[in-house]
């Protein structure tokens, strides 16, 4: 990034779009030229952003935009780049010039600016993460994009979206969730607050779980970071090593139980093994050395 693009972060879309760096000479609705002024320019000559991240627009707000247009006219103008003669593309702005063309209008208010293809992907990408209807994982993404894309880091992010660095890395670690995390977020079932904590969890799987038990009980961030601490402790202890208070020896066999276990032994010519709880359940397994050897201990069994 140059120096002079660096001096207009910090103050977001409106100060990309408002320096002067970015002017060309262009007609004003008088029809007087001057540096900056706002020109109408006909509809059919604009062209699409490519780098718009944006691909959903509400159908009914954009008809209500339009009805508002039609009595008020675009009180903001669009924002485009020339290409040539009578080829412009648009910057930002999409929403206001959907909204017109549904009102039936042939040309739109614009500011006409010089930007380079980073430059518009900065600019839709900031003008996208102004809105207000954005979820969290839209904006991380957003974030994301511009960091990757525009060769900024958080700092300069921060900068360029007027947030400091502990919420863009707050945002940016929302990314690191499991899909099915995120999807949660981005169809408004939790929230950034509710889904936070969970980052603190290692594993994926228990992070899902915690996310379905945040869902069922509508639990508030402050009883989400308490399980997760109680999940968390609850693993700690269970990699520890027991000490000898928590050593349990395992439970003596009565003297019958190992006259019965030898004398099968004894009879069946094989090691067998008996494990007997406390409370009388357990297990007894028999050895073999080979499908021979099985084929000889089972016929003995049917014999007795």
């Amino acid at each position: 990034m140059s120096s002079k693009k660096k001096a207009a972060l910090g103050k977001g879309l409106s100060a990309i779009l408002e320096s002067p760096e970015t002017d060309i000479t262009s007609k004003d609705i008088s029809g007087n030229y001057v540096v900056g002024a706002v020109a109408n320019i006909k509809i059919k000559f604009i062209e699409a952003n490519p780098f718009q991240p944006r691909d959903n627009f509400d159908e009914e707000a954009l008809n209500e935009l339009a009805e508002s247009i039609k009595q008020q006219g675009i009180i903001q103008p669009l924002t485009v780049r020339k290409l040539g003669y009578d080829k412009y593309q648009l910057i930002s702005g999409e929403r206001r010039l959907r909204a017109a063309k549904l009102a039936g209008m042939d040309e739109v208010p614009t500011y006409i600016r010089v930007a380079n293809d980073e430059q518009m992907l900065e600019m839709a990408l900031v003008e996208n993460i102004q809105r207000e209807d954005l979820n969290a994982i839209e904006v991380a993404i957003s974030y994301q994009r511009l960091m990757e894309e525009c060769s900024l880091n958080k700092e300069q992010l921060g900068e360029v979206v007027g947030k400091n660095r502990t919420t863009v890395t707050n945002y940016l670690r929302l990314l690191k969730l499991p899909a099915e995390v995120q999807a949660a977020v981005q169809e408004d079932q939790v929230t950034m607050g509710q889904v936070k904590p969970l980052i603190n969890l290692k594993e994926e799987q228990l992070q899902i779980e915690l996310l379905h038990e945040i869902i069922e009980n509508n639990l508030s961030s402050r009883k989400i970071e308490a399980r997760v601490k109680e999940i968390n402790e609850g693993i700690k202890s269970q990699d520890a090593e027991p000490g000898p208070a928590q050593k349990k020896k395992a439970p003596q066999l009565p003297e019958k139980y190992i006259e019965w276990r030898d004398n099968l032994a004894n009879k069946l010519n094989t090691g067998i093994k008996l494990n007997r709880n406390n409370k009388g359940k357990g297990s007894l397994v028999i050895a073999f050395g080979s499908d021979e050897e099985l084929e000889r201990i089972v016929s003995m069994i049917d014999k007795q």
